[in-house]
């Protein structure tokens, strides 16, 4: 197993692509952002299909943890707007979560078809991306156009010359180091698990991966705990 972790780092994060659908190219890593989301479409179908008043099974499971993910994101966003912006961020935190875990499984990284799809600063840039436009909607639909140009500006017009291409800046910079935290944290435990095995196969590289079982979770907290400052933020006229 830990051998696989050196033929995985040892490609720099570069899949050569598996097969092709028309001109996009399909990698590991998109095969297994492909089975995260059946996973998570199969457990969401099953705990759904017979719901009943008094839960049990995987039904029970899924409502403890919305209920944990809405007492969370109700501190930070209250609860009209956790409620409407819930859906979105719990997906981020599962995929993302899943994501993490799947470079973990044994073969990873060397068998085709599966490779942590966060170890990829595409898959990542392409999470940030849909925060981005999604801050930006919510900040158009709250203050309008006009509105947002002078949240831009800041409280003192004198300076603007200043103020707003520093926060037109801080509006990219924000999904950029959401992207490249996630890659750096993911591709580089698997390159310190890499370095690790070679040095003791055994018991220096399952440490890490024991470790990495809780990286991999904190994570996905931190991407999705900064998305939901980044939408309050942008949500904060309402209230």
């Amino acid at each position: 197993m830990f051998l696989t972790h050196v033929a995985y780092a040892a490609d720099h994060g570069h899949s050569a692509p598996l097969f092709h659908i028309g001109p996009l190219e399909v990698t590991s890593e998109i095969t297994t952002m492909w089975a995260v989301m059946a996973l998570i479409l199969i457990v969401s179908f099953l705990g759904t299909r017979n719901m009943k008043r008094i839960p049990s099974g995987i039904q029970n499971v899924l409502e403890l943890g919305i209920e944990m993910y809405e007492n969370f994101w109700t501190d930070i966003l209250g609860k009209k707007r956790t409620r409407e912006l819930m859906p979105f961020l719990a997906t981020f935190f599962i995929l993302i979560l899943c994501s993490n875990y799947s470079g973990l499984l044994p073969l990873a990284g060397t068998l085709p078809g599966l490779k942590p799809p966060t170890s990829n600063v595409s898959t990542t840039a392409g999470l940030a991306i849909v925060v981005f436009f999604l801050v930006l909607y919510y900040n158009l639909k709250v203050q309008g156009p006009i509105g947002y140009i002078k949240h831009l500006i800041g409280p003192m017009p004198a300076i603007s010359f200043l103020m707003l291409p520093l926060n037109i800046v801080e509006q990219f910079t924000r999904p950029l180091s959401l992207a490249l935290r996630l890659y750096g944290s993911v591709y580089g435990e698997e390159m310190v698990v890499a370095s690790l095995a070679a040095l003791c196969p055994l018991v220096l590289p399952l440490t890490m991966q024991v470790m990495g079982i809780l990286f991999g979770a904190i994570q996905a907290f931190v991407f999705t705990l900064l998305a939901s400052i980044y939408l309050e933020e942008a949500t904060a006229v309402h209230h």
